[in-house]
């Protein structure tokens, strides 16, 4: 069976040794936390559809500032390909408009919530970059 393919960005957002994380409050992966982030739409840039999808969740500017990686995973229902890059807010305040929680983790202790298998990819980048 071919998997619908979904091409989406997130922004490791980080202030000093700390990492934000969200958690996510509707669908099959309610509860379950991640990088905050969406898809990208047509004629986007990587870039500019997080500076977009940041400014529509959280209410911030950010800025990116590097790629990451890139992690392709194959949940049941898709096959997700998500763009990841280092963040830092620009102006305003994180404030959470769709996800039900947030938490700021210290960079080397980023397993002390349940991530979404994808972005445990993103966590064991991290951990490796970090060493």
């Amino acid at each position: 069976m071919v998997h619908k393919k979904i091409n989406v960005v997130a922004a490791v957002i980080r202030k000093g040794d700390m990492v934000f994380a969200t958690q996510r409050g509707y669908g099959n992966y309610k509860d379950w936390w991640e990088f905050p982030g969406g898809k990208i739409e047509t004629g986007e840039s990587p870039q500019d559809a997080l500076v977009r999808e940041i400014q529509e969740e959280l209410g911030a500017t950010i800025a990116v500032d590097e790629f990451l990686i890139t992690v392709d995973y194959d949940y049941p229902e898709f096959h997700l390909t998500m763009d990841c890059f280092w963040c830092h807010v620009e102006e305003g305040d994180l404030t959470l408009l769709e996800h039900e929680a947030s938490k700021w983790l210290p960079v080397n202790h980023l397993r002390q919530v349940d991530w979404l298998p994808a972005d445990v990819m993103v966590i064991e980048e991290i951990e490796r970059d970090i060493r």
